[in-house]
């Protein structure tokens, strides 16, 4: 799979599952939010599972069988054939690989401990938890350097995977939190927009910052600048590209928020804040008042001391 398909499609994956948990988890908020319970994957009204057989499709098709694929037809193999080990240009391939693995192991265990209706929901959890945990020790230790723009955008992505493994390991100590489950749903999609980002930001000629380069090697594609100040200026626009898309997503997930809301929380009853100060204040001068007058026990204390 080549670096752009590679980031757009596994881009366009993160978005959908974020979108579709941050659309149930307020829905859910809305219609009972006295009783709210996060879940840590949906189940439709047709195919119970589909979140799961979808995220087991793409991670095994989408990264275990393409990526391997890959491997076979550009070099024919995968191992050294002298000495068995993975070729060295081929690694940053088979590490890819193995966060799909992670996704894809979450997605199947999950589907058996459902299925299986074990009371240990929160193994469901902690192996989601353990997939980006995976996912962010990978990012971060590549065998690539990923030391000029693709390192700055790296970089930004892993803080986007910290909030994500943060969030979910939250969700264990806090399951009915609603901010909790709202910032995971956020951080997982804005995962997708920025690998879609990365993906067209740098393996796209057209889009390459000024006086930078796209260098295509045998294996990996990189970009290079020619000066240090085009190499600031490059790691200034991606930082510019970030602050934009963040303000962007908690502009949209703050507004589907309030038009949900409309939707689905139109029967619930709330309490506004100006009734509660009201209540606050008739019963502070119901104990000012009582605290006035002297109780009957009060009334006896003082006769007998007379």
């Amino acid at each position: 799979m080549g670096p752009l398909v590679g980031h757009v499609a596994s881009g366009f994956a993160f978005l959908a599952i974020g979108l579709w948990h941050l659309f149930n988890n307020i829905k859910l908020f809305c219609l009972n939010p006295n009783t709210f319970a996060s879940s840590i994957w949906f189940p439709t009204s047709k195919l119970r599972h589909l979140e799961l057989y979808i995220i087991i499709l793409v991670s095994a098709v989408g990264v275990i069988g393409v990526e391997l694929f890959n491997i076979s037809t550009e070099r024919d193999q995968l191992f050294d054939s002298n000495d068995g080990t993975i070729l060295p240009d081929l690694l940053h391939d088979v590490e890819h690989s193995f966060i799909a693995m992670s996704f894809l192991a979450y997605a199947v265990f999950a589907l058996l401990i459902d299925r299986a209706r074990s009371r240990a929901e929160g193994l469901t959890v902690l192996a989601y938890a353990a997939a980006f945990a995976q996912e962010l020790f990978i990012f971060h230790f590549h065998s690539s350097d990923h030391m000029g723009i693709e390192g700055q955008y790296h970089l930004i992505f892993q803080l986007i995977i910290f909030i994500s493994l943060l969030t979910t390991l939250m969700g264990i100590a806090l399951p009915k939190s609603f901010l909790v489950s709202f910032v995971r749903s956020s951080s997982i999609a804005f995962q997708g927009v920025w690998l879609i980002v990365m993906g067209f930001m740098l393996y796209s000629p057209s889009l390459i910052p000024k006086d930078c380069l796209l260098h295509v090697n045998e294996i990996h594609t990189t970009v290079k600048c020619s000066t240090v100040e085009a190499l600031d200026k490059a790691k200034s626009l991606a930082n510019i590209e970030f602050n934009w898309l963040f303000v962007l997503t908690t502009t949209f997930t703050i507004t589907l928020y309030l038009i949900l809301e409309r939707v689905y929380g139109g029967n619930t009853k709330y309490t506004s804040l100006d009734t509660i100060n009201q209540q606050d204040d008739e019963e502070q001068q119901h104990i000012i008042k009582s605290s006035r007058y002297p109780s009957f026990v009060q009334m006896h204390k003082l006769v007998g001391h007379v």
